[in-house]
Formats: structure tokens, sequence, C-alpha cells
């Protein structure tokens, strides 16, 4: 397979990028992953295993994949690593399924204005899982929420930072990169 370029900022192929095969996207997904499946055990828990936690649960799961969903329709189409296999997370690809390409100028607009929708998928298990630990704690559900804050506060900023945003052909003006990384010097 020839490798494929990222565009610069006039369209035309620049520097090679990074191919991932379908193993390495999940891999690289993996820390969403668990956080997502965790949060709807903590959700589960923290109903007592009713049938409202089971019904959120459910919710939430279906949130976690129409949240991939929605950067995928509202994002990815302004990417460079869009309809490429160069995107760690495999979104890149999938989007292009949804949409057409876009003008990667807006990625930045368009990333800033769309991320929110996902922002409560790393605290809606944190504040359900906090009031009845409030109320009677539990060591089992503590320890769901210390490693669930661990993985999503800690292990998922790290991978993307470290590894697909260090690649990235737009992390010189990413707002993602910009609030987490801090320039050298």
């Amino acid at each position: 397979m020839a490798k494929q370029t990222a565009p610069d900022n006039n369209g035309q192929a620049g520097e090679p990028m990074r191919q991932y095969s379908p193993a390495q996207e999940l891999i690289n997904n993996t820390a969403y992953i668990v956080m997502i499946l965790l949060g709807a055990v903590i959700l589960i828990a923290s109903y007592g295993g009713s049938a409202a936690g089971w019904i959120s649960a459910i919710a939430y799961l279906a949130y976690g994949i129409v949240g991939s969903v929605w950067i995928m329709v509202f994002v990815c189409p302004y990417c460079r690593y869009f309809n490429t296999r160069s995107c760690p997370c495999g979104y890149g690809h999938i989007a292009a399924r949804f949409r057409s390409k876009e003008t990667v100028e807006c990625f930045n607009e368009k990333f800033k204005k769309h991320i929110p929708v996902i922002v409560p998928l790393w605290f809606i298990p944190i504040v359900a899982g906090v009031v009845p630990l409030i109320r009677g704690f539990t060591l089992p559900l503590l320890v769901m929420l210390i490693i669930f804050a661990i993985n999503a506060f800690i292990i998922l900023p790290l991978v993307s930072t470290k590894h697909g945003c260090k690649e990235c052909p737009q992390k010189e003006t990413c707002p993602w990169m910009k609030y987490t990384v801090k320039p050298a010097g």
C-alpha cells in the first residue's frame, strides 16, 4: 500500500503519514472504550442494579456511540486525516461513509464547536457514582470511580497527546493540543 501524505494548508501533498491497521485503531480506542464500558457499570452500581441503573447504563453506552459518530460527522470531514488510514482512532475513514471532505481551514472551529457534545461522558459516571457513595460508602463503587477517573482523566489524554496527536499534521493549530501540551522552553 502506498503511503498517504498529509495535505498542507494549500491542499498539496506534504509529509508522509503513518498508516494504521484496524488492530492499531482498536488499540488506540481502548481507553475510550474502557471509559464508556466502566461508566455504564458505574451507573448500574450507582442505582443498585435496578432497572433504572440498567436503563441509564444503556443510555450512556448509546451516548458514547452517538458521541463518536457525532465527531465523525461534524469534525472529521474538516481534518487532514479524512478518508485515510492515517487517523489513529480510525474515525477518518469511517467518516467518509457519512460525509464528503470539507475545508481543513475550518477544523479548529468545528473541533471547538462539537467537542463539548461528548464532554459530559467524562462526568456523568462520576456524578452518578459520588452521590450514592456519599449516602452509603461501598468500596467496590469507590474503586470503580477511581479507575474510571484515572482512565478518563489521565490515561485517555496521555494516549491521545503522546501517540495520536503527536503524529497529527494539525497538531500545531489543534485546540486540544493547545490546552494539553505545554510548549518547550
